[in-house]
């Protein structure tokens, strides 16, 4: 008897995500992609922007959380707000360009100016409102809580609700890593952006950030052109380490496998001879010990729920369109301090999830084929228990599996499942 998802009433979450396994219809029906817009991109922090793309007053970059268009803006006083793409008047989208530096946001359908605090400023011909007493309660919609960490910058629609330091938990030491690869300690946004669109669930991607199975298969023919030494990263005798970090956030934690090969910028592909600039600048920042430290472990690999993933070299913010239709906004990670290293960084990065690079565009086959795929009607059920039998706590408390095990997914699931289910009697 085929096991279905419920065609009334609202869905069975408990019974749609197990402890290894999930239903095909969490990717497919559109109930439950309406379910998850409220319950986890509006209620829960995302990520949506970093203080480094607004750095001067006025500056705004047009951003997002799921299908909604946010305009990221530094006022004249510095404050940093999330504003709703969306006149307050007849609803008419404000911001075309992706960015920009302008004292006042107009609407080119009937000219009502905003401030970059989203303050009403004013609207032509007041006389047909009666004089000013509109302007007070028409600003432009907001996201209620904004805050930041190291330069990265979230929001809420939920007016209560945890911290944004509670949200990341161990997260918040993987951000961390990232700045500390700067020898200012900053994070500096500058590249620009490149958009990849898929035909395929959200979440697909997301399980796919921090999987260590698929690589050794999926980015086989990248792996033997570039003669890369990331292949035995995922493999059955890596040292690497998936791990939960708790809170829906993943790692797949290179840096057993790096201390091991012990090699300064080995994680990057290369040696401190080709990048002496950069490393006698983390020397003088950090101390020879702490930057040698530092340069061996390299950038992380992690995934932040529900839509920051840093991939070493690069950043992807992930954008849920509909329940078939994902966006992926990408960009270089460019650190302040190390101009030698952020031209390297771009060049890699262009070579991989460029317009021609190949990672992506392998990763994108397969999100599409497992959507096509997830709509046949049998077996019902995707399989999520590989590694199971061998999950165990590590010294920080995580649940942490091998290299090529599901421990993350089953932990993005987890959560997912605790979200969805909040409030309901048991």
């Amino acid at each position: 008897m085929l096991m279905t998802a419920p065609t009334v009433g609202r869905p069975d979450y408990a019974r749609l995500i197990q402890a290894d396994r999930v239903h095909g219809s969490l990717y497919t029906d559109p109930r439950i992609f309406a379910d998850e817009l409220a319950r986890i991109w509006y209620r829960t922090w995302v990520y949506v922007g970093h203080e480094s793309e607004v750095p001067e007053p006025d500056d705004y970059a047009v951003k997002n959380i799921g299908p909604q268009s946010i305009i990221m803006t530094r006022d004249r006083h510095g404050t940093i707000h999330l504003l709703l793409n969306r006149c307050s008047h007849r609803a008419n989208q404000l911001c075309e360009a992706a960015r920009g530096n302008t004292g006042a946001l107009r609407c080119q359908y009937h000219g009502w100016t905003f401030g970059t605090d989203g303050a009403l400023l004013g609207y032509p011909f007041r006389q047909g409102y009666n004089g000013n007493e509109a302007k007070a309660a028409l600003g432009l919609g907001r996201v209620a809580r904004v805050d930041s960490y190291r330069g990265f910058v979230f929001g809420s629609f939920a007016t209560e609700g945890p911290t944004l330091r509670e949200h990341l938990g161990a997260a918040a030491g993987v951000l961390d890593r990232v700045v500390r690869l700067s020898p200012d300690n900053e994070v500096q946004l500058t590249a620009g952006w490149l958009q990849h669109e898929v035909r395929a669930n959200w979440k697909m991607l997301v399980e796919n950030e921090t999987d260590g199975y698929h690589p050794q298969f999926v980015h086989a023919s990248i792996f033997e052109v570039g003669e890369s030494h990331v292949a035995a990263m995922y493999s059955e005798k890596s040292a690497a380490t998936a791990r939960d970090l708790g809170g829906g956030h993943t790692e797949h934690d290179l840096r057993p496998q790096f201390r091991a090969e012990d090699v300064p910028l080995g994680w990057f592909g290369t040696t401190e001879d080709r990048l002496p600039g950069y490393v006698r600048t983390m020397r003088a920042a950090h101390g020879d010990t702490t930057a040698r430290e530092i340069l061996v472990d390299g950038s992380p690999h992690v995934m932040i729920f529900p839509n920051l993933f840093i991939a070493e070299i690069q950043m992807f913010v992930i954008q849920p369109v509909s329940v078939d239709h994902t966006i992926q906004h990408v960009t270089p990670l460019q650190f302040k301090g190390a101009p030698d290293l952020n031209r390297r960084l771009l060049h890699q990065v262009r070579g991989s999830v460029g317009p021609a690079g190949f990672l992506l565009a392998d990763d994108s086959e397969m999100y599409e084929r497992n959507q096509r795929g997830v709509v046949s009607r049998a077996p019902e059920w995707l399989v999520l228990r590989r590694g199971l039998h061998r999950e165990r706590i590590d010294a920080e408390g995580h649940l942490a599996g091998a290299a090529t095990d599901e421990t993350t997914q089953r932990g993005i699931w987890r959560h997912i499942r605790q979200l969805m289910t909040e409030g309901e009697q048991a």
